[in-house]
């Protein structure tokens, strides 16, 4: 009948997408469609307040129904809505004024904007897709022709050859092309060809499409030569390439671009290799400069002696030790007193040696300073510190092959000491600076004048690198314990030091002779070698005059030349050991050591036990 009030259900029985029928007397919400509970989360949306879908813009809800009611109709996109699940929608709302039996209610159609905008961009791209498909069956054909045109010269070329339109898409694949890249032109035509074969860089980065010099070569119409990248073959593997990119036109239109490239792998691998080579020659280079240097410096240093003289047992039991232990590969400790000839002894073993090929190192531990003995053992890269101007083997890598000398090795400092032990158990060193070990095949050979026993206890040096260096130990018998080979050193000494003083060899008289084995040498040989320096230059004649005091006691020579506290405790500990040696180790009662001492025997014992003394040291 005509007039009648529409009833709340033919209101959204004929309405399109989202729409609601809302009572503006009381906000509830009268009925909705599908549509409308999908987009707003919930399905029973009959009954409930649409103000709770829009919290806080209820002043600007208000506006658009004042809006409404004025006009009989409005729209605005000015109210976000909230959905039930708390997603924010940014919509466009579009009521009018409808008349119900009882009242007045809005009829609200909600839009999705990101909705609508979707449905343009779909509309966009059927367009362009209908042109595009035009264009792009144009420049096939166009491809097409040029192929058939130039089929034989092609696939003759060595060089692999391909096309792509303006879209990307290949248009021909030579046969070179599809033999380098494994991929057949069935694999590839009509295919986008930057997402099979130029799709991530070799580092396994992403490489976009629009980055790509090849797209660059069609969109801004320039040609592009590149010398390193990689195309990936069909199986996965990469290929280097070098390739030129130039972009051909149909007449004055720009329809894509040819590609030529060749594979360079085994150019670069070789390329790759030279480098290595010529980077390992360097490093060889400067290796051998540094053991150049080194062994200039090895052979300035004035030597006592360059060989191991003497006939006493204790002589030829340390000849019959290195004689054992020259040909393996055992890592050997040298200890006696300063002076007493344990670099010589470290020489023998080298000299004896299957690595009598390769440098012996010779490391004086106590003549670096601490913050430089890591740059010294382990080297440096040109910036690890102030003054690191160049990269520099430490002596750890100048002894490859070879053998490293550590004398007196309790100097280093015990956080070093750590650093050492890991170099040497793992066969491996890294210089400062670097990230990178380098290998390690080498022999040690250590020494010490210390009693590593009290070292080990006071904290001083870590007890797991006296184990590992002492697999073997060899013992250097003091001058004073050895007094039948005075004659032979001391003729050997004035020899040597007559010839570089260039003067002729005085005779030595027994007197002079008894005198020298009469002086208890703390200074062990190379006090013994200064003693007959010095006695060469002031000798006038041809007798050797030798200015010592025979017999010097330790008091008398506490009094003639000032000593350390640890010479001092050096020269308490060898006599004690002469004494107890002289009682056959007994300590109390009458011709005991403490008597011949002039102690308390508990004072004795006290003593003995300081000083870390055992049975073995005077046996």
């Amino acid at each position: 009948m005509t007039g009648a009030v529409p009833s709340v259900d033919s209101l959204v029985a004929g309405a399109f997408g989202a729409t609601l029928v809302i009572d503006l007397s009381n906000d509830r919400i009268l009925a909705a469609t599908a549509a409308a509970g999908d987009l707003l989360r919930d399905s029973r949306l009959e009954g409930t307040r649409f103000s709770e879908f829009v919290p806080g813009q209820l002043g600007q809800l208000i506006v658009f129904v004042d809006e409404v009611l004025h006009r009989g109709g409005a729209w605005t996109r000015r109210i976000p809505i909230t959905a039930r699940n708390g997603s924010a929608l940014e919509c466009e709302l579009n009521g009018k004024v409808v008349t119900l039996e009882r009242s007045k209610a809005l009829l609200l159609q909600i839009t999705d904007l990101a909705e609508l905008d979707a449905r343009a961009e779909a509309a966009r791209a059927a367009k362009l897709y209908g042109g595009g498909l035009r264009e792009w069956q144009r420049a096939q054909s166009f491809f097409s022709e040029l192929e058939q045109q130039n089929q034989l010269i092609l696939n003759a070329a060595g060089e692999g050859i391909y096309g792509v339109n303006a879209d990307g898409k290949t248009t021909f694949v030579n046969r070179a092309a599809q033999e380098m890249l494994g991929w057949t032109s069935d694999d590839l035509l009509g295919q986008d060809i930057h997402s099979k074969i130029h799709h991530h860089h070799l580092n396994g980065d992403v490489y976009p499409s629009q980055e790509c010099p090849i797209y660059q070569s069609f969109r801004f119409e320039e040609v592009n030569r590149i010398e390193d990248e990689v195309f990936w073959r069909k199986d996965g593997k990469p290929i280097r390439v070098e390739y030129v990119s130039t972009p051909i036109y149909e007449g004055k239109v720009l329809a894509g671009a040819v590609v030529i490239f060749r594979d360079i792998t085994e150019r670069w691998e070789n390329e790759r290799k030279l480098r290595e080579a010529m980077e390992e020659v360097a490093a060889l280079r400067d290796k051998l400069e540094q053991e150049n240097a080194y062994l200039q410096e090895a052979i300035n240093i004035e030597r006592a002696h360059h060989d191991i003289i003497g006939r006493s047992p204790s002589i030829r039991q340390i000849l019959a030790r290195i004689e054992m232990v020259s040909r393996t590969n055992a890592n050997v400790l040298i200890s006696g007193e300063s002076g007493t000839g344990k670099a010589m002894v470290a020489s023998a073993i080298h000299a004896d040696s299957d690595r009598r090929r390769r440098p012996l190192i010779h490391f004086k531990c106590g003549s670096v300073t601490p913050d430089m003995i890591e740059s010294e053992l382990f080297g440096h890269v040109r910036g690890a510190f102030t003054a690191a101007l160049r990269d520099k083997p430490g002596k750890l890598e100048l002894a490859h092959g070879g053998t490293l000398f550590l004398d007196e090795f309790a100097e280093i400092p015990l956080e070093q000491q750590g650093m050492l032990l890991e170099a040497l158990q793992s066969g491996r060193v890294t210089r400062m600076g670097d990230t990178r070990a380098r290998e390690l095949d080498l022999r040690v050979v250590a020494s010490t004048s210390r009693n590593l026993e009290r070292e080990v206890q006071a904290g001083r040096v870590r007890q797991d690198l006296v184990f590992f260096l002492n697999i073997f130990p060899i013992q250097c018998t003091p001058l004073r314990e050895r007094v039948d080979d005075i004659p032979l050193l001391t003729a050997h000494l004035l020899r040597l030091a007559c010839k570089r003083l260039g003067i002729k060899v005085p005779v030595i008289t027994e007197g002079i002779m008894r005198d020298l084995q009469r002086y208890d040498w703390p200074g062990n040989v190379r006090e013994l070698a200064n003693v007959v320096e010095r006695a060469a230059i002031v000798s006038r004649g041809d007798k050797l005059q030798v200015d010592i005091r025979p017999a010097a006691s330790p008091a008398v020579r506490s009094v003639a030349t000032l000593m350390t506290e640890a010479d001092v405790e050096q020269i308490r500990t060898a006599n004690t050991i002469a004494c107890l040696r002289e009682t056959g180790g007994k300590v109390s009662g009458p011709g005991g050591a403490a008597e011949l001492l002039g102690m308390r025997p508990t004072t004795l014992y006290s003593r003995i036990r300081k000083l870390g003394l055992h049975a073995e040291d005077w046996n």
